[in-house]
């Protein structure tokens, strides 16, 4: 038990994180422990007084049932643990945080916009993941479902299989969602920047760094205030920013037990 907790703290902490609140919700909602009706998207709710904001982040965090609950938290976890490892366009935390509020946001308007209005977009989302990730991996190859394909095949291979299941024509229409939305962002951050000499219009706000990495002001860096030194804050343990520890921290995890 004591080797399973260490391998699951020493795992990418975004990763970590949302791979766990999905397994969490989905076991929940599946076993009807919570209302699946209370985490899906509806517009309604969020037009109403007060407005139920969770739902447009919540319907990212349900998987199918039954063995999907893992398929699906697996999938999401490997791609994600991916992107946060070492995708050459969000080497920092910020950015896969920018990334993720920029896919699920996209996906959702493109939801609204083809008339379909999805309560649950967790596959497009991961989807949308897979294709960031292969996109970066032309040339090699990957084995998926005991055959080896191009690795960039690999997000078309995961619609595919949806043939074989319940719903499968649903599931792969939800998940064309998801590949829009990740070749819109492969558009504006590397193909047009790079081929066409144009901007990027996507690059990570400044609030979302301070956000993540509590970075001081420029305004208080401007005025002579004395900017806390990283080495000593991290030596003494102080905690910079809102979000949990587990998303700035990527050192060696704690043992329970």
């Amino acid at each position: 038990m004591a080797e399973l907790m260490d391998a699951y703290w020493r795992a990418p902490p975004i990763a970590r994180t949302a791979a766990t609140l999905t397994f969490a919700i989905s076991i929940a909602v599946h076993m009807d422990i919570l209302p699946m009706g209370f985490f899906v998207y509806d517009i309604r709710y969020l037009l109403r007084m007060p407005p139920q904001i969770w739902r447009p982040v919540t319907c990212f965090f349900i998987t199918f049932p039954n063995l999907g609950i893992l398929i699906d938290t697996w999938q999401m976890y490997m791609y994600m643990s991916q992107l946060e490892r070492g995708h050459p366009r969000l080497s920092r935390r910020e950015d896969l945080v920018w990334y993720l509020i920029v896919m699920s946001g996209t996906i959702l308007i493109l939801s609204h916009l083809s008339g379909f209005a999805y309560p649950i977009l967790t596959p497009a989302l991961t989807l949308a993941m897979a294709y960031t990730v292969t996109q970066e991996q032309r040339g090699h190859t990957t084995n998926y479902i005991f055959m080896s394909i191009p690795s960039q095949l690999a997000p078309f291979a995961m619609m595919v299989m949806n043939l074989f299941f319940p719903n499968g024509v649903a599931i792969i229409l939800m998940q064309l969602h998801g590949l829009a939305a990740a070749h819109l962002y492969l558009f504006l951050t590397k193909i047009w920047p790079d081929i066409g000499g144009g901007r990027n219009w996507l690059q990570t706000p400044a609030f979302i760094r301070s956000l993540v990495n509590g970075a001081t002001p420029a305004s208080q860096s401007s005025a002579g205030a004395r900017v806390p030194d990283t080495a000593s804050a991290r030596s003494s343990g102080a905690s910079r920013g809102p979000l949990p520890d587990s998303w700035r921290t990527r050192g060696p995890g704690h043992r329970l037990g």
